[in-house]
């Protein structure tokens, strides 16, 4: 776009262009300070500031990448308005470059395009932005088409309906045909040169030229055209500030944050005992990430469409949780700076308490946003407050931290030890080697969890691991009646000092046997055990079942050999797949048992898993409206028509024979877990019974 003449003939169009730049770009950075960073700051310091580098890379492959915005365009859940923000970005990059130079560089010195970049080389630009501007205002009005007529479920949402969001690409639209409208009324007026060759714009102009569209007309409308799109862009960044834009700035930031470990990893209260709040009954209590966490989201509704709780008609919606945080924080934000309390509490009236515990934390919406929000750390903190200062919450989550407090473990009722389900298996403890000397050091601990050895149908899962143990001739140990409950369940809850004082003792139990690599059977203990215990000085290496068999599979340690003849639908279980990226080494082992064909559950699998409806403390706190949770996960297993829903979690196990069970299927389905399969391949385990 070529600059018009001197503005009333007397002040100098740059003049114009840097004043109104100037004020514009003054009212947004205050703007941004005072309605975004100033409220921001409000909250706790956050604590990631290491990994410079990393964080660096990984941002820019998020940002710049759209890493996580296309990550659903191929696939069986094809989402192709990631393409379509794909292309709206790209070219706003490209526009960016082009104001710089045709807008802001050339308005200085007429010239300084062509002096840059040669004539050829303007020209070779102005078709470029012609093709993206075509681009862009082809997904613009796709993206228009899609909200009014099409309207997917993620976009069915209150908030994903308001009007803002035709405003925003209204406005984009009006961007990309003012500036073909420029171009073309520079042509009809006799502008020539490279901009003149603008392949769509140039093309209109001669058509308007043709028409008798020139001369002086031309060139005004030239000029209205011009500072039209100029003043487009300069109310876009006073906009950006006060919409949902607002995630152009906040989401590079957000990612450049994001949690580096895996995502099933919670934040500690650190100094527990000195500290004057437990998690966050107001916004101040929350961390500055978390706060930026409402600022960056887009509200675009892929976190709640893939929410278990929300698609099965329960309270939860992870965008509703972000989005009221951020409306109640600029709503009182004059009584928070003054230290006054607003009238509405934050849980309980911006973000109702049955909407924390409706959590699975599952992690689908976290996977799923594509400017990494972290739902689930602001969800817990919420928790933490409900049930550390306020000592509310729901009657089964009370029963379950009693139990943990009085008994070590979360099941109430059972008459099992730790050790039951080893009789006649000839385990050894830590204790029993130690007293044997160095030479006797097992390769692994076996850390049973309370699961596997106090419920009676999860029993068999051990007693599996046993049996492969066997076959394969790995040296192991358990820990017996030292072993206790690694905290999770208390975490996720929220009574967080419970869940140390328990993370505290195992560890120091551990080191004192001086342990290196400890192997689990559920995947909470492992997520726990891997990733959180680093935070008290518990550095193991820590595995979960499917990691080693499949390491002792693939090292002819172990070679299933007896054919197991069912059709197997694999589930993955949350906190080993979506939380911790393990999903090929339970099929590979799988696929390695004789007769034994592996079907996947729909689409419903690997990242896009589907909760058993066991975590977040769940296994133990019961559901509140809505469908179950396992009743829908069993009847996406049972469309498979498989025989057996193969798990790799205790949890899931239950939920799901539950789920067969309650859907009458007892007689006809199963569920097991993959070690009861494969100690079935490698031998019954007679000789251990």
């Amino acid at each position: 776009m070529v600059p018009p003449g001197d503005v009333f003939g007397a002040i100098p169009v740059w003049a114009v262009v840097y004043v109104a730049a100037a004020v514009a770009l003054g009212l947004h950075g205050w703007l941004l300070y005072r309605r975004v960073f100033s409220l921001i700051a409000l909250g706790k310091p956050h604590t990631r500031k290491g990994d410079v580098a990393t964080r660096f890379l990984g941002a820019l492959r998020i940002v710049l990448g759209q890493a996580k915005v296309l990550q659903s365009v191929s696939g069986p859940w094809r989402d192709v308005a990631g393409l379509g923000h794909a292309v709206i970005f790209y070219g706003f990059l490209s526009m960016v470059a082009g104001y710089a130079l045709l807008i802001f560089a050339d308005s200085a010195w007429r010239p300084f395009s062509d002096k840059l970049l040669t004539t050829a080389g303007v020209k070779v630009f102005a078709w470029y932005l012609n093709i993206v501007a075509a681009a862009i205002l082809a997904a613009v009005l796709w993206a228009i088409a899609r909200r009014a007529l099409l309207t997917p479920h993620r976009l069915s949402f209150d908030l994903t309906r308001h009007a803002e969001a035709y405003v925003i690409v209204g406005l984009i639209g009006m961007l990309m045909v003012s500036s073909w409208l420029a171009e073309a009324f520079y042509v009809a007026s006799g502008g020539a040169g490279p901009h003149a060759a603008a392949p769509i714009g140039g093309s209109i102009g001669r058509a308007l030229r043709d028409a008798g569209v020139a001369g002086s007309a031309a060139d005004t409308l030239h000029g209205i055209f011009w500072w039209t799109h100029y003043l487009i862009i300069l109310s876009f960044a006073v906009y950006i500030p006060l919409s949902k834009h607002m995630h152009m700035i906040a989401s590079p930031l957000n990612a450049y944050l994001r949690r580096l470990k895996p995502t099933g990893t919670l934040d500690p209260i650190l100094n527990i005992e000195q500290a004057e709040h437990f998690g966050a009954a107001r916004v101040q209590d929350l961390t500055q990430k978390e706060l930026l966490d409402g600022f960056a989201c887009a509200v675009c509704g892929r976190c709640t469409d893939v929410c278990p709780a929300d698609i099965l008609g329960k309270l939860l919606s992870p965008m509703h949780v972000v989005e009221n945080v951020k409306a109640y924080l600029v709503k009182n934000a004059a009584d928070i700076r003054a230290g006054k309390e607003p009238s509405e509490p934050l849980i309980g009236g911006a973000v109702p308490e049955q909407m924390l515990w409706d959590c699975l934390t599952c992690g689908a919406c976290v996977r799923e946003c594509p400017v990494t929000v972290e739902h689930i750390d602001t969800i817990v903190d919420m928790r933490r407050a409900l049930v550390m200062e306020q000592s509310k919450m729901p009657e089964t989550a009370q029963n379950v931290l009693e139990n943990m407090e009085r008994r070590g473990h979360p099941w109430r009722g059972t008459t099992f030890t730790r050790t039951d389900w080893a009789k006649g298996l000839d385990v050894k403890t830590m204790a029993q080697l130690a007293e044997l000397g160095e030479a006797e050091r097992p390769e692994v601990l076996f850390w049973v969890g309370c699961t596997g050895a106090l419920e009676q149908r999860s029993q068999a899962i051990p007693r599996a691991l046993a049996a492969v143990f066997r076959a394969a001739g790995v040296r192991y140990a358990i820990l017996g009646d030292e072993e206790t409950c690694t905290g999770d369940p208390a975490r996720r809850i929220g009574n967080e000092y419970q869940y140390q004082l328990m993370a505290q003792q195992a560890i120091e139990t551990l080191k004192r046997y001086n342990v290196k690599r400890i192997v689990t059977i559920c995947p909470h203990c492992f997520n726990t055990m891997r990733n959180e215990y680093p935070q008290f000085g518990g550095e193991f290496e820590v595995l979960h079942y499917t990691q080693l068999v499949d390491e002792l599979i693939k090292a002819k340690r172990l070679k299933p050999l007896k054919a197991v003849n069912t059709t197997l639908a694999y589930h993955d279980s949350c906190y080993l797949g979506r939380h911790n990226g393990i999903y090929d080494q339970p099929r590979d082992i799988a696929k390695a048992i004789p007769g034994l064909q592996l079907v996947e559950i729909g689409n419903r699998n690997r990242e896009r898993g589907f909760c058993c409806g066991a975590g977040g403390g769940h296994m133990w706190v019961e559901e509140v409206g809505g469908k179950r949770v396992n009743h829908v996960r069993t009847e996406q297993f049972l469309e498979t028509g498989a025989q057996t829903v193969g798990v790799s979690c205790p949890f899931c196990l239950q939920m799901l024979t539950e789920g067969i069970s309650a859907k009458g299927q007892s007689q006809q389905r199963q569920a097991k877990d993959l070690l009861e399969i494969l100690a079935e391949s490698v031998g019954d385990g007679k000789s251990e019974q």
